[in-house]
């Protein structure tokens, strides 16, 4: 058997898009010669994570594969009753239905403390049935480290496999026109995407690996100007949920080609090898909506694309983990115009 070498993966955050992720996990789980050393997740992609986790730590790769399978069908179930899949309001699923609008229409003059007083978060109960935390907090075989935002200090808050429960999960994912701010330890948190969408900086300080994988499911770019109101706001989300994970990666870009000149007094990260699997390809052509359409058929069907997305990656890069970068660093180093 040829030698393992050590991955770790940081998993991008987008609603039920997560599906997607599960699907790469789910291939690159099957690759017997690669080792996941380290986990670095944000809302959707915090859940994966710790679903992984926590199955590999307990039977492997099985196990791993069957409760990512186990949460999704889980989440399918919860959203059974969504007024944005519904059958009842919206036979010809299309991303809109009345009752869907009508739920926008709210959330945009009434905050998740007036419509939801009671802070009622079915999500809970699923991540509280398919984790378990007192096996994450002792992982010895994956690393993890979830993002979320603090509200009061505008500080993003890194919580370590030790650090991990329910709260910290809905920390991660917790979208403020929807839901409570999840308060822990006398804090108040919102989704971690708003400074960390996933951050990259734990998995380079604190894990045995040369490489990261990066699942990114929010399109970077367009080619329309959005024009509907829902079209502009969801854009705007786009590139807020993407600006730090673009901005992190330029400053490792500068860092080694720094380090490619003189490699003295650079961090011992400086020549990290970056990988990208993206589905930007799947997701743009999407409605804002379908993040939160929780059908079975949809899930499988992206947790599909995920599996032939990892395939096609692993087909044409496999053989250059640890040696070189894969992602098209001269995409990332020209975001800014001069």
């Amino acid at each position: 058997m040829a030698k393992q070498k050590n991955i770790t993966l940081a998993l991008q955050g987008g609603g039920t898009h997560g599906a997607f992720t599960w699907g790469v996990l789910d291939r690159l789980l099957e690759e017997t010669n690669l080792r996941i050393t380290g986990i670095s997740g944000t809302s959707a992609g915090a859940m994966n994570a710790a679903v992984l986790a926590d199955g590999f730590e307990k039977g492997g790769t099985d196990l791993a594969k069957g409760k990512l399978h186990n949460f999704w069908k889980a989440m399918s179930r919860l959203g059974s009753f969504s007024p944005y899949q519904s059958p009842l309001f919206n036979p010809t699923w299309d991303g809109w239905s009345p009752m869907s609008a009508l739920f926008d229409t709210v959330s945009r003059f009434a905050s998740p403390y007036q419509f939801n007083p009671f802070n009622i978060n079915p999500l809970q109960k699923v991540l509280e049935d398919t984790i378990d935390y007192d096996c994450l907090r002792n992982c010895h075989s994956i690393k993890l480290f979830i993002s979320a935002t603090n509200v009061r200090t505008n500080r993003l808050r890194i919580f370590t496999s030790r650090e991990i429960s329910p709260q910290v999960l809905l920390a991660s994912a917790c979208l403020p026109e929807l839901h409570h701010a999840i308060e822990i330890n006398g804090d108040a948190y919102w989704d971690g995407g708003f400074m960390g969408n996933p951050t990259l900086e734990p998995l380079l300080h604190n894990c045995d690996s040369s490489d990261v994988i990066i699942v990114q499911l929010n399109p970077t770019q367009r080619e329309s100007i959005p024009q509907t109101a829902r079209d502009i706001a969801e854009r705007q989300r786009e590139i807020t949920l993407n600006a730090s994970l673009m901005r992190e990666i330029r400053n490792i870009v500068y860092i080694n080609r720094a380090a490619e000149q003189d490699d003295t007094d650079t961090p011992r990260w400086a020549n990290i090898n970056l990988h990208q699997i993206s589905a930007q390809d799947v997701t743009r052509d999407l409605s804002a909506a379908s993040k939160f359409d929780t059908s079975w058929p949809f899930l499988t069907s992206l947790k599909d694309h995920g599996r032939n997305h990892a395939e096609a990656w692993l087909t044409k890069n496999k053989r250059h983990i640890s040696k070189k970068t894969t992602l098209p660093l001269h995409e990332w180093e020209d975001y800014l115009d001069y």
